[in-house]
């Protein structure tokens, strides 16, 4: 690849994609025209194709002459499944009902199914090479059924019990007559069914009928028989004689027991009456007489007359003792009439009893006779059922029959499924559709122009540029006079003290080098104690508070600054956050003050690709604090895929609380290569704080859009610090 070197990382350059695209506009243009006209051209020659619907409802229907009950049976009856719609759409498929549509509207006779008579030379010339079979070996009627399926649809409304019959033609009048031609000859042949199915009926009950008549009308002959021979008459229908007989003997003889009761009942009334001298004229039987109302009427007159004489005559008169004398004989024939009376009432009693007693052998008599019936009756019960059942299935037979023939007629069985929707003629084609060809082939070819121009400069390597190359702008214009010398040198070298270069400070260009960087195992003069807003404890309270999740540490006056940065993690770390420390510094100093083996794998080992993410993160050996150290790869081989740390903070970031970046003397270039956000932390590390070197790092790196920048000095944290590394 051009201008690509090739251990080098690349990275697609979407600008130049975009400029290569631009700069063909015309070209694409032109070919996106000529696609569109190849289109146009094409969908003009193509013949036009029509096509058109009809729907069928499949539903049950009756005869327009049918009665309530019959419409009601037929809609209560179960609605067709899905199933049944489904084999609707088959037979409406079927070959024979294909055939019929194809010989009444004679499709065999029009080129437009049978282009195999036809042919073409593109046809010959794959059949003469055996890559198609040909089509003139199958029969004609076979061809035309074929090229008539291939124009035919027919398909379930879904969520319906509707069938769409759609199909596509060359003629408009053709494509609107076959789909209304199928429904007919469907609702023909489902009409046509349904009469087959009554005319058998009809042809089947007739012989039956008639051999139901002959059983019918020899059981009933068997039951009449069966009757007279056995003396089974029946007097009302249901009962037979002898039990009929016997009902009115029962009921005869509860009367005249009832009456005979009630003789001797008044018998003994009168006989109650006379013998305790009680006076008897109360009595039903004595009032009803004539004779003894005439004679106590009599009674009564000499009473009166007796009762008169007494106030004017004495007693012994002779009127007197004659009225007296008649008195007495009217009273005995009173007694002798009642007496009489009596003797009738048990007369009744007695003829009462006489009844009762023959009665009672005429039961006898007669429920003998009965028993005798009733075992004949089990006969002629057996002969009743089976007559009675010929009967009713005659009736049922003849029922039928009568349905069967009423629906006869074409008009008297309707097919279960009616048109709802015609197909009409239509005006405009279905395919070809000239506009959306013509969008869909432009857009199409200008997509594959594009993407065509785009390979080619990818393949070229002119869209491929290295993922360093920001970064070496960056550093170019960083450095002035001096490699490996960031803008904070000068800050640096105004404060007296030499100064390490940090690892965002090396350009990478193969030409340089970079020296190993040894540092003592010295402490730092000792620094008087700085208690203020700007030490070490009150920047990782800062910290604390302000959640944030990067920290960027910049030591322009060297390790003691970065030794302060390691203060700073550790106290982070002893209050309870999860912090972990980068070490940026081209001296290493954070690895030596926190690391147990100085050679461990670090930062450098991961950017050149000989270490895992994993195997560069180390424990701190004074607290709980994290460290990826420096590393002992080359540096600047390193340096080349710095762009990728910005994935590595972003990881550690949502693994820890705080991630603190040690850069030492970096300037605002070399930060901005770590990350492209400007919402970080900005740590200036320095020990004895000059207000010319921070008043001039702030400004610039507020200038570079960081407005969180935060001043520490060293003071005692950075002391303590020290003192554990030596």
């Amino acid at each position: 690849m051009s201008g690509v070197a090739r251990d080098q990382d690349v990275d697609i350059d979407l600008g130049q994609l975009v400029r290569a695209v631009w700069a063909r506009r015309l070209r694409i243009l032109t070919i996106t025209l000529v696609g569109a006209g190849v289109a146009f051209a094409g969908a003009k020659i193509m013949s036009p194709q029509y096509r058109t619907e009809t729907r069928i409802l499949i539903e049950p229907r009756a005869p327009a002459f049918a009665s309530t009950q019959q419409i009601n049976d037929a809609s209560a009856g179960p609605l067709m499944d899905e199933l049944n719609i489904a084999s609707q759409v088959q037979l409406l498929q079927s070959a024979d009902l294909l055939k019929k549509v194809i010989n009444d509207l004679k499709l065999y006779n029009l080129p437009e199914f049978d282009d195999a008579a036809s042919g073409s030379a593109m046809s010959s010339i794959l059949v003469k090479l055996h890559l198609k079979k040909n089509p003139l070996e199958n029969p004609p009627e076979e061809r035309v059924i074929d090229a008539f399926v291939e124009r035919l649809q027919v398909y379930q409304v879904p969520g319906s019990r509707v069938i769409g019959i759609n199909f596509t033609s060359k003629d408009p009048k053709l494509a609107a007559a076959i789909p209304n031609a199928m429904a007919n000859v469907y609702l023909s042949t489902q009409s046509g069914a349904k009469l087959d199915s009554n005319s058998e009926a009809t042809r089947w009950l007739e012989p039956e009928i008639e051999g139901l008549r002959q059983k019918v009308s020899e059981a009933e002959k068997k039951v009449a028989e069966y009757r007279t021979s056995h003396g089974l008459l029946q007097t009302n229908g249901t009962t037979t004689f002898p039990a009929q007989q016997l009902n009115d003997i029962s009921a005869e003889l509860t009367r005249v027991r009832g009456d005979k009761a009630n003789a001797e009942a008044r018998a003994q009334a009168v006989r109650n009456a006379l013998s305790s001298g009680e006076a008897s004229d109360t009595l039903p039987d004595i009032m009803s007489s004539q004779a003894i109302q005439r004679l106590k009427g009599t009674e009564s007159g000499l009473q009166s007359q007796i009762s008169d004489l007494q106030t004017s005559l004495l007693n012994n008169h002779p009127r007197l003792k004659s009225l007296r004398a008649q008195l007495s004989d009217i009273r005995s024939q009173i007694r002798q009439e009642t007496q009489k009376i009596l003797a009738s009432i048990e007369n009744e009693s007695k003829v009462a009893d006489l009844r009762a007693s023959e009665l009672e052998r005429q039961s006898d008599t007669v429920q003998a006779n009965s028993a005798r019936a009733g075992e004949d009756e089990v006969g002629l019960n057996a002969l009743e059922r089976e007559a009675n059942a010929q009967r009713q299935l005659l009736e049922t037979y003849l029922v039928r029959y009568r349905e069967a023939a009423s629906r006869a007629d074409s008009n008297s069985s309707p097919a279960d499924a009616r048109i709802v929707s015609k197909a009409v003629e239509p005006v405009d084609p279905y395919f070809p559709k000239v506009v959306p060809i013509v969008v869909v082939a432009a857009v199409a070819t200008l997509i594959m122009s594009a993407i065509v121009i785009m390979l080619a400069e990818l393949f070229s390597g002119r869209a491929l540029r290295p993922t360093d190359a920001a970064s070496e702008a960056v550093e170019a214009e960083a450095v002035v006079e001096e490699k490996h010398v960031p803008q904070a040198a000068p800050i640096a070298a105004a404060a007296g003290k030499p100064v390490r270069p940090s690892m965002l400070a090396v350009v990478a260009d193969e030409e340089d080098t970079i020296e190993d960087v040894k540092v003592a195992d010295e402490a730092p003069e000792d620094e008087p104690e700085d208690d203020n807003e700007f030490s070490v404890a009150s920047v990782a309270d800062y910290l604390t508070g302000s959640r944030a999740p990067l920290a960027i540490a910049i030591s322009p006056t060297g390790d003691n600054g970065s030794a302060a940065t390691v203060s700073l993690t550790r106290m982070l770390a002893d209050a309870g956050q999860r912090v972990i420390l980068i070490d940026m510094t081209g001296s290493g100093y954070p690895t030596e003050l926190m690391a147990e083996d100085p050679a461990a794998l670090g930062v450098t080992d991961l950017l050149c690709g000989e270490a895992a993410f994993g195997d560069t993160i180390h424990g701190d050996r004074l607290s709980d604090a994290h460290l990826i150290p420096q590393g002992q790869s080359d540096v600047r081989r390193a340096m080349r895929g710095v762009d990728r740390l910005s994935l590595l903070l972003d990881a550690l970031a949502a693994a820890y609380d705080l991630v603190v970046v040690e850069c030492g003397s970096a300037d605002v270039a070399g930060v901005s290569r770590l990350t492209h956000s400007r919402d970080v932390e900005i740590i200036l590390s320095l020990p004895e704080v000059e207000e010319a070197i921070f008043v001039a790092l702030m400004t610039e790196f507020q200038a570079a859009g960081y407005e969180r920048v935060v001043l520490m000095s060293g003071g005692e944290g950075a002391e303590q610090a020290l003192g554990r590394a030596a």
